[in-house]
């Protein structure tokens, strides 16, 4: 396929691309602007233009959605504090009010500015460079569109792939692409991956002699007001808490099961010590769980989009699971079994409040959830079989026993409430989690130093 023949095809199926984005902005709430000037490549200049601040040439960086704009916050925050000015594009909501979050300070002094990344219609990529002029452009990890790259390099626009991930089902969909991706990927000017694995897939690809500079997320500096926040509220509850982190379509039925079942084999063996006279409760902490709720782990169930709070909270309701929602306020009851987090932004709380983290979007063939962060919170982690997001991290992460891997929900759970149990194991993996993250640090002054000759 070449780029006339995708451009074809683009535009044959842009009614379609409409429909789902519609649908998904309709479950997911936001402001999506499906059909605004933005997305059609029009600059728009904002409403206030702060006097003190000139904004020209932007450094522009393109992050897709909620994980790349939280993986770009230390590059962007590099970019800031060199003084220069920044256009961060999304193509989501989620992705869009995150950047919002992160660099409010610098969106209201004028020297960061948002917009929708446009369409790849060879028109509206067009109007974009012309309406912006960055003098370059920065992709998040797997971000390639050929009419997009095609217009920066009309424009002079030097572009650049970084903290690039490239799998093996993404180097099998470029081959199926045939020259309309290998001419997108060798229009890039400069490729800067996350490993040795992903730049030798990218070089198969047809990307011009990637270098491996790391992963950015590993450079992430978690919210002091939500670390400090997490663990005092973890003292405050006075209970053990296992979080399941980000969890995708398909996990929540089975953790929810998961956390039904564990209860109930706590109930069913704390009858058991009850009428046994041999038996020392007072010794027993599974009895004493069963017999006093406020003794019992509670969980933090965290789905990773917000068009599921409602569903896995319909879920919970249907397991007869006592749970709370984040979003309600205070503290859970002692009888609460879960709160559902139903928030956005608050990773860093929920990883600090924890004593044992599943990693979700790992148990379905999903590719897996960033790990990362919450081993920046010192938390042991466990994961699923599918990591292949993250598959260097995740593999790495086990040998350095700051992670342990599980087939199932149900393991995971099991491994989570054994885990709890046993003080030292905890205590060496979460001291391994965060040896491990600190290790990798440094992602971002390698690609600061790489982009060093376009930002003056």
């Amino acid at each position: 396929m070449n780029r006339c023949i995708y451009t074809l095809a683009l535009r044959a199926l842009a009614p379609l691309l409409w429909l789902w984005m519609a649908r998904r902005a309709k479950r997911a709430g936001g402001q999506w602007q499906v059909f605004s000037r933005e997305r059609f490549g029009h600059a728009i200049e904002p409403a206030l233009s702060p006097p003190d601040f000139s904004w020209t040439a932007p450094v522009w960086m393109h992050a897709v959605s909620l994980g790349e704009t939280r993986a770009a916050q230390p590059l962007v925050q590099a970019l800031l504090d060199r003084g220069l000015p920044v256009l961060l594009t999304h193509m989501t909501a989620t992705g869009r009010a995150e950047g919002q979050r992160l660099f409010a300070d610098a969106i209201s002094r004028g020297q960061l500015r948002q917009a929708w990344l446009p369409y790849d219609f060879p028109g509206a990529t067009r109007r974009f460079m012309q309406g912006y002029q960055p003098r370059c452009g920065l992709l998040i990890e797997r971000e390639i569109w050929p009419n997009l790259l095609a217009a920066a390099r009309q424009a002079g626009v030097p572009m650049a792939l970084v903290s690039a991930r490239y799998s093996a089902s993404s180097l099998r969909q470029a081959t199926r692409m045939g020259s309309v991706m290998r001419e997108a990927l060798g229009g890039l000017d400069l490729v800067l991956a996350q490993t040795a694995e992903d730049a030798g897939r990218l070089e198969q690809a047809g990307a011009p002699t990637p270098v491996v500079t790391g992963n950015l997320k590993f450079d992430l500096v978690l919210p002091a007001a939500q670390v400090q926040a997490g663990r005092e509220w973890r003292a405050r509850i006075g209970r053990q808490v296992i979080a399941i982190a980000s969890t995708r379509e398909g996990e929540d039925a089975p953790f929810i099961d998961a956390i039904k079942r564990a209860g109930k084999g706590a109930g069913q063996l704390a009858g058991q010590l009850a009428g046994n006279p041999a038996s020392d409760p007072a010794n027993n902490s599974v009895n004493n769980a069963a017999a006093n709720p406020a003794d019992a782990p509670l969980f933090l169930l965290i789905p990773r989009h917000p068009q599921r709070f409602d569903d896995a909270a319909r879920l919970l309701s249907e397991a007869g699971l006592p749970y709370v929602r984040r979003s309600a306020g205070g503290d859970p009851a002692a009888e609460t079994r879960v709160l559902l987090g139903d928030s956005l932004g608050e990773m860093a709380f929920y990883y600090a409040a924890s004593d044992v983290a599943v990693v979700a979007g790992s148990f379905a063939p999903l590719g897996g959830q960033n790990l990362i962060e919450a081993c920046a919170a010192g938390v042991p982690v466990i994961v699923g079989p599918h990591t292949f997001n993250f598959q260097q991290a995740a593999e790495d992460a086990i040998a350095a026993g700051a992670v342990m891997r599980k087939a199932d929900p149900a393991q995971a759970v099991d491994a989570a409430l054994a885990m709890l149990k046993d003080d030292a194991q905890r205590q060496d993996a979460s001291h391994a989690a965060r040896a491990w993250f600190e290790l990798h640090a440094g992602a971002t002054r390698r690609t600061m130093d790489a982009l060093a000759p376009w930002l003056g």
